[in-house]
């Protein structure tokens, strides 16, 4: 875990020298701490961020730990938007170190509460937010996390739709700044097929999702088996990505909760880029 830890802090210190971004000389702990108090916070401590700064600082890994209130606003203060910049900086190198640039996407829900709750949600209060998971098939209220992974699943691209977001509808949304001949599979909600004549024209990237029974392209049966067997390894790397979620995070605000869910994606990067301890 102390390799993790310094690592962890090491990767923010070095992302964060790569976007420049600005470092008030008046605050006590660098913008790297705050980042790596929030990545140790969820990948060890369920999203816990006041058991997380009492380690830390109990154990002398960050002396000067801000107190509760005060780490929060910087948190906040870093937002969303940064913690999303260093996933696509850790995508980038994920980009360069995958030479046979096979990538899958995929979303999956993140609640913010379960069905019975709903009306007496504070955080999310808009039928937007209600989705359908139909591997499941059952509803559910909050957040969709849609990724871009490799096919051995490391994350290069994240974004968050409310709940009802179409799943094609999010794919449009993506930067997709893909190498040319980049192969991108997906399961059958992606099936748009005049956003694959774009992607192919425009990019020279494949965009190749199951399809229906009745659609109106078709792969031949070699590329079809190509495609199920693909969708079948993506959807264990989801799988494996979706278990480091916790089942309920806690947050009091919208941008709180996003600002976790992203936290917990950002953090499936950092399992691929140090080593694992027992």
């Amino acid at each position: 875990m102390e390799i993790e830890i310094i690592a962890i802090y090491c990767w923010c210190d070095f992302i964060f020298k790569y976007l420049r971004v600005r470092e008030d000389i008046r605050s006590e702990m660098s913008n790297a701490e705050v980042i790596t108090t929030a990545i140790v916070a969820v990948r060890f401590f369920s999203g816990n961020f006041e058991n997380t700064r009492r380690f830390l600082n109990g154990h002398g890994y960050i002396p000067n730990m801000l107190s509760k209130s005060r780490f929060n606003r910087r948190l906040h203060a870093l937002g969303l938007e940064l913690v999303i910049d260093v996933q696509n900086v850790i995508g980038e190198l994920f980009k360069a170190t995958h030479p046979d640039q096979e990538y899958a996407i995929d979303s999956f829900p993140m609640p913010v509460c379960e069905n019975i709750r709903i009306f007496h949600s504070k955080i999310y209060r808009h039928e937007k937010y209600r989705g359908y998971q139909a591997s499941k098939k059952r509803y559910f209220y909050g957040l969709k996390v849609h990724m871009l992974v490799t096919v051995d699943g490391r994350p290069v691209e994240f974004l968050l739709t409310p709940g009802s977001c179409a799943d094609v509808t999010a794919f449009k949304t993506f930067h997709l700044d893909l190498p040319q001949g980049a192969v991108v599979y997906g399961d059958k909600a992606y099936t748009d097929y005049e956003e694959e004549d774009l992607l192919a024209d425009a990019a020279g990237i494949e965009l190749k999702p199951q399809r229906r029974n009745n659609a109106k392209r078709r792969f031949d049966g070699c590329m079809e088996y190509i495609i199920n067997q693909k969708r079948k390894m993506v959807e264990t790397v989801f799988s494996g990505i979706a278990r480091l979620f916790p089942k309920h995070i806690h947050a009091v605000t919208s941008k709180g909760f996003e600002l976790k869910v992203a936290l917990f994606a950002c953090a499936a990067s950092f399992s691929y880029l140090i080593p694992t301890t027992n």
